[in-house]
């Protein structure tokens, strides 16, 4: 007989998407380009030249898609608002068609008897920001940006996510280069890195502020390192991973600062200077380290 695990009967069985990935209408109702249409556009970076100007055309069949989830049974959604869709340059001027097309998806959600979870940042920073999340007042551009979305939605919204996946959107965008912006500098990964973590860390008050009830964490992509053998280079690969993977977000977010392993490896392999890297401020650790309601795991092994 198969070994079942048991569900607890409160267990929500849901879906969730991310803005760029399903929107599409990346030029409509006043939407600016994202570094991810920028990406996209880029000859030689994405299979077959796919972009996600039209995705799944959900910026038109969003009440159909809901209805799908209704019949599916899903009982909560996960979904992310486009940054570039609410805040067009990033920050100051309020694109009200932005914010609309959420509140008629939100007010649908609920009327479907499906639970609204949002994520504020799914990787579609606004292009218009100068050098994305290596420049320290993307941080302060992220505040603001959340404080609009939260004072918009937080009556109806009770569950966010600050950021989706930092390592993603850090390590292997600006040091791998495999996503947005596609750039191979170790160093500018590690400085997005941090003030990736840092606009979590103050973004959360900012929620709190303006949702009293709210849940608040953050989505990592966690997962076991093991090796093949018990040599030498396997083990400090596996650490090494789990360190760049794992500790390097974990650490922080629960008061540990980066893991010293890591720093004394990438100061060896010529990515830092320092133990304490100059993008490091006074306080930032404690603005990181701030609690939370619940860490999100998203698990791919």
């Amino acid at each position: 007989m198969p070994e079942f695990v048991p569900f607890p009967k409160s267990f929500q069985w849901g879906t969730a998407t991310a803005a760029y990935q399903i929107e599409g209408a990346v030029h409509e109702d006043g939407r600016s380009d994202s570094i991810w249409d920028t990406f996209a556009h880029t000859p030689g970076k994405i299979l077959n030249n796919d972009s996600g100007d039209i995705a799944c055309d959900h910026y038109h069949r969003w009440k159909e898609d809901i209805q799908l989830m209704k019949d599916l049974g899903y009982k909560a959604y996960r979904f992310s608002l486009a940054w570039p869709r609410i805040l067009p340059d990033g920050c100051g001027k309020i694109n009200q068609a932005g914010l609309d097309f959420y509140d008629r998806l939100i007010d649908e959600l609920l009327r479907a008897d499906i639970l609204p979870l949002a994520t504020l940042y799914h990787w579609d920073l606004p292009a218009v920001l100068p050098d994305g999340w290596v420049n320290r007042s993307t941080v302060n551009a992220f505040v603001e940006y959340t404080g609009v979305t939260t004072q918009a939605f937080g009556d109806r919204v009770k569950n966010w996510i600050t950021i989706n996946e930092p390592f993603c959107a850090s390590l292997l965008s600006y040091k791998y280069g495999m996503h947005a912006p596609g750039l191979q500098n170790p160093y500018k990964a590690l400085t997005g890195a941090h003030h990736l973590l840092l606009a979590h860390g103050a973004a959360v008050p900012e929620i709190r502020a303006n949702c009293t009830d709210s849940q608040i964490g953050i989505a990592l992509n966690q997962g076991p390192y093991t090796t093949p053998t018990r040599s030498q280079g396997d083990l400090s690969a596996a650490r090494f991973s789990d360190g760049e993977v794992n500790r390097w977000f974990l650490d922080p977010l629960y008061g540990r600062r980066y893991p010293a392993d890591m720093l004394a490896d990438y100061i060896q392999l010529g990515a830092l200077n320092s133990m304490e890297p100059e993008f490091i401020k006074d306080h930032d650790f404690e603005i990181i380290s701030v609690p939370t309601d619940f860490l999100a795991v998203n698990y791919y092994t």
